[in-house]
């Protein structure tokens, strides 16, 4: 029987989820009214050093500059230097950088998105836990693909998608039927960065299982003698 706990498992999610961590990509632009001091710090060549343990690295696409967390928990930002964000949320780490770079700019505006998509697939599903795609748009039949699919005791009908506003600093709960064709229309179909995917326990399984597991009937079988068997000690030594 499982023994998934929704809560628990969500807050842990939402708690490591939130945090920029190893391998991260980040891509982030620097913007402010002059916009000639503000060039060094949005790289125009590819950079890389990657020979090192601390590596990181940048590249230029058409939004901006791409950075990869290294293993030390570290991005290499022009002029700045080595920028600790390991632990960090991404406003955390715009703030850090928009207070380092008012030493060279006036009113710097930093933004920052996670490029590699995170999400969380949990419940009843075969692999459990945080995932990771390097596309930004997938959607919940690619999310519980890299989950290895739903379980036998999972409730295709009762699916819970906890998705977080960085704006009211709030968690949306949605219950999604993946039974229902229109599924493919609802605007949380494509999932966003952080989004947890939670799939409900069917309880009528459960319980048709208990009672046709074999396993379980010995179980209870081999409690019962052990029951008798302790009374009868119990009465003879008296």
């Amino acid at each position: 029987m499982s023994n998934h706990n929704f809560e628990q498992e969500t807050n842990q999610a939402r708690y490591t989820g939130l945090k920029i961590k190893e391998g991260d990509v980040l891509e982030i632009v620097v913007s402010a009214f002059d916009e000639i001091a503000v060039k060094p710090f949005n790289l125009n060549t590819i950079s890389s050093t990657n020979n090192t343990a601390e590596s990181s690295s940048a590249v230029i696409n058409n939004s901006g500059s791409r950075y990869m967390v290294s293993t030390e928990g570290f991005i290499t930002f022009p002029v700045l230097g080595k920028v600790y964000c390991q632990g960090m949320t991404k406003q955390q780490l715009k703030e850090d950088l928009e207070q380092r770079l008012k030493v060279y700019l006036t009113d710097p505006i930093v933004d920052i998105r996670l490029v590699n998509l995170n999400i969380s697939v949990l419940g009843e599903v075969k692999m459990p836990g945080t995932k990771t795609s390097n596309t930004e748009r997938i959607n919940l039949f690619q999310a519980l693909a890299l989950a290895g699919d739903m379980t036998d005791a999972a409730d295709r009908t009762k699916v819970k998608l906890l998705r977080y506003s960085e704006e009211s600093k709030k968690d949306s709960v949605v219950t999604l039927d993946f039974s229902d064709a229109s599924i493919v229309n609802s605007p949380y179909y494509y999932l966003q960065q952080n989004d947890i995917v939670y799939v409900e326990p069917d309880r009528n399984k459960q319980i048709a299982a208990n009672n046709t597991n074999p396993n379980r009937t010995l179980f209870w079988q081999l409690i019962t003698v052990a029951v008798s068997i302790a009374a009868l000690l119990v009465r003879f030594t008296r």
